[in-house]
Parts: structure tokens; sequence; C-alpha cells
């Protein structure tokens, strides 16, 4: 049983790792994928976490399935397709640890989930499901997100948003890519988002503004990721800004991921809902996942990256608050 259930793509982001004698540069395979990140970040920072998605039947797909079981997470909801090839994802890294993508995926087999191949026990025996878009870039995977969402939600399970937009992977369609990532909204009881995504999603340039609207839309928690400049949180009546943390940044893979999947643990074990946390509660539930997201940028690679609870701990205790 899985406390938490992340669910979306897990695929293999190549991160370069140097050159060669002739400047060629080298990558790493790592495993990778939003929706993976959290589970696993999640499990580390200490609740139990399933993953629920496709890979395909290949080398990449074993290696994926092996790792998350070597992490502890439940891949009951783990399946490999034998028709279609998991998705690949070259990471470009700037001099300040910031990524940009390639993505190889035509489409890939995480696009195939299928509600009604799905074993739902594994949303039924969780107390929080976790989702991102990219699976809204095909069928039958698009159908099958919001089947198991809408599952979830009649249920009474608490439902995570994380809308994660990769222009990559909407080449062409973008206002399609943006409206598929508008109509999980008011799903959600809570959203993790960055100021670029509340701003496509909303429209707004300030982002209280955006907040608002997200929260109008029935959200009960909007946590907005600020980059250095640390996160803030919105729900009705509430307002709460949490700078991060001053580490030395190699690569931000997967710390907006690490954020999320502490976070998303912290709620899970309060055994609260996000309407029902007190102020002071949610500010140490959001300095936690901030010291979480910089851990996670001090090592390459997005997996193998998110740290410890006492990694995270020891982050608090040891690292100065970074003040932007």
């Amino acid at each position: 049983m899985a406390d938490l259930v992340s669910m979306g793509e897990l695929l293999i982001d190549f991160t370069p790792v140097g050159e060669t004698e002739d400047g060629r540069l080298l990558f790493a395979r790592n495993p990778g994928g939003a929706p993976a990140n959290v589970a696993v970040q999640a499990h580390r920072a200490g609740v139990s976490a399933g993953f629920l998605g496709r890979v395909g039947l290949d080398m990449f797909g074993s290696f994926l399935a092996d790792t998350l079981k070597g992490c502890g997470v439940d891949t009951r909801g783990l399946s490999q397709d034998p028709d279609y090839a998991t998705t690949l994802a070259f990471v470009q890294l700037s001099p300040e640890g910031d990524r940009d993508f390639s993505f190889y995926r035509n489409p890939g087999a995480d696009t195939r989930l299928s509600f009604a191949e799905t074993d739902l026990s594994i949303v039924e025996e969780c107390k929080l499901l976790c989702f991102g878009s990219l699976l809204l870039t095909a069928e039958p995977s698009r159908s099958a997100v919001h089947q198991l969402v809408d599952h979830a939600r009649a249920l009474g399970k608490i439902t995570a948003y994380d809308p994660n937009w990769r222009p990559p992977l909407w080449k062409g369609r973008e206002a399609e890519g943006v409206a598929q990532m508008k109509s999980l909204v008011p799903k959600a009881d809570i959203m993790k988002i960055s100021g670029e995504e509340l701003e496509l999603l909303t429209g707004k340039e300030v982002v209280e503004e955006g907040a608002w609207a997200l929260l109008e839309q029935g959200v009960s928690l909007v946590v907005v990721t600020l980059g250095a400049r640390g996160c803030k949180a919105f729900a009705p009546g509430l307002t709460l800004e949490k700078p991060t943390y001053d580490t030395k940044v190699k690569d931000t893979t997967g710390s907006g991921d690490s954020f999320f999947g502490a976070l998303l643990a912290k709620v899970i074990l309060s055994g609260k809902r996000p309407d029902q946390l007190a102020p002071e509660e949610l500010g140490d539930f959001l300095d936690f996942a901030n010291a979480a997201g910089s851990t996670c940028a001090t090592k390459t690679g997005a997996i193998p990256a998110l740290p410890t609870t006492e990694e995270i701990e020891a982050c608090r205790k040891s690292v100065p608050l970074l003040h932007v």
C-alpha cells in the first residue's frame, strides 16, 4: 500500500557529465520524469509511495523499473509496453545549472497508459494522487489521466497537480497544450507551479493575481516556486512567503520535483487536508520543501540527487537562507 501515488511519465534523462579529449559532450543515463521524481522524494521524506505509468519493454524501461523498485517505490501501477519505446530526454545545462530539454518521444510508451488496463487498487488504497500534464499530449493517456483523477476524487483522495510545461512536446500546438493543462486545474486540491506557468495558465503577470485565479477554480493550496527567491503559498485568506537555502547549485534537474515530493510527504504525515493546515504548520512544510529542492540542486541528475530527510534537515540546520 502506498500513501502517495504519483502518475505520469518515467523516462531517461541524459545529463552532460563532461567532454571527451576532443571536446565532444559525454552524457550519463539518469532515471527521471517529474512524477517519478516526486514519488522517490516523498518516500525518502518518510511516506510510502507508488508510481502509476508506462515505459517501454526495452533496456531503458527495465532499468527504470528496477530503479524505482530499488528506491522502495511500489511499482504495481508500472507496466511495460512491447510496441512503444521508453521516452528519452537530453538535458543541456547552462553555467548557472539551469536546464533545457530535447525529447525523443513520438509517441513514447508513457502516453500508452490506459484506464481500462490500470490496477485501480493502487489509487483506491492511497491518500494522495499526484499528477502532471505531460500525459495529456496524446491518447489513450490523456483520457486515462482525467479518469484516474476523477476516480481518486470520487473516493475523497487528496489530489496534487504540477503543470510542468514542456513546450517541445507541444510544438505547433501550444494553444492546445495550454488548454489541456488548464483542464486539470479544477480537479486539484494542491498545485505547485512556476511563475512562468502561472502566467501561462491564468494570463496574470502578478503572482498574487494568478494564484487567486487558481483558487477561484477550486484549488485549496497554490504554491508558486520562484527559483532563488524561494516560494509563495496561497490559500483562501492566507499568503505565505519563504526564502530558500543558499546552497551551491550544480544541476537544477529534479529540484522542483524534490520540493513537491517533500511538501506532499509533510502534508500526508500531518493527517490533514490542505485546507486544514495552520499557517505555522504550512510555513514549516514549505521551509522543509525549500531545503529539499536546494539540497537536490547540489548534485547532478534527478532521482540520484533526491535527498533523504536527514540530508534535508542538515541543510535547514547548517545552510544560510538565501535573500535576493
